[in-house]
């Protein structure tokens, strides 16, 4: 004798119950998991533009608010401001940045971020990438024997620094000794509307 739904423990689609439930926890889990970036910075931002369109024609893009992707691959404090010397890398749909397809051509290329020491929480440098809602300021000369010509650089509106683990992202980069890093904790988040 057949058996009827309701007696196999399966919902009305077939599906155990239990998967159902599976996957409205695992639904709800990535939706309190909170966005990249607040809407109030997404409604001010260019958000399309690329490195490379940025590098080509900075003028066009003069106080103009962008959102790009990276790694800080050095950073310094000038009075009472950090500089982060960012390695680019590509954003997805969720402004979350990965690592590019290939390590060549402009969107492989470096941009600054310059944002105020007091609004950086402290474990910046922990941070393995990068998303930047910034205001472009202006160009700065690359490091020396590491770039050529100028580089765009940002005012920090909005740092999100991302863990190692976030997004599915299992590979580690290593620093410039050659090294890898040590696993972080996820990080703050700068907010400045200042500016």
């Amino acid at each position: 004798m057949a058996r009827n739904k309701r007696e196999s423990g399966h919902g009305p689609s077939g599906m155990s119950p239990w998967i159902i439930a599976a996957a409205l926890l695992a639904g709800g889990l990535s939706a309190c998991g909170g966005e990249a970036i607040p809407k109030q910075y997404l409604k001010q931002a260019d958000t399309d533009v690329t490195l490379t369109q940025l590098s080509k024609n900075r003028e066009a893009y003069q106080d103009r608010v962008v959102i790009l992707g990276g790694v800080i691959a050095m950073g310094q404090e000038v009075d009472g401001r950090l500089w982060f010397w960012v390695k680019n890398r590509p954003l997805d749909a969720d402004y979350v940045p990965h690592i590019p397809v290939t390590n060549e051509g402009p969107e492989a290329g470096h941009y600054w971020v310059v944002a105020e020491r007091d609004k950086v929480p402290p474990g910046y440098s922990d941070w393995a990438r990068l998303t930047v809602v910034g205001r472009v300021i202006g160009s700065q000369t690359g490091r020396e024997g590491q770039t050529t010509g100028e580089e765009v650089v940002l005012s920090a509106l909005y740092l999100k620094g991302w863990d190692r683990r976030m997004g599915g992202y299992g590979i580690r980069e290593t620093d410039d000794s050659g090294g890898a890093g040590s696993a972080a904790g996820p990080r703050g988040v700068l907010k400045n509307s200042s500016q």
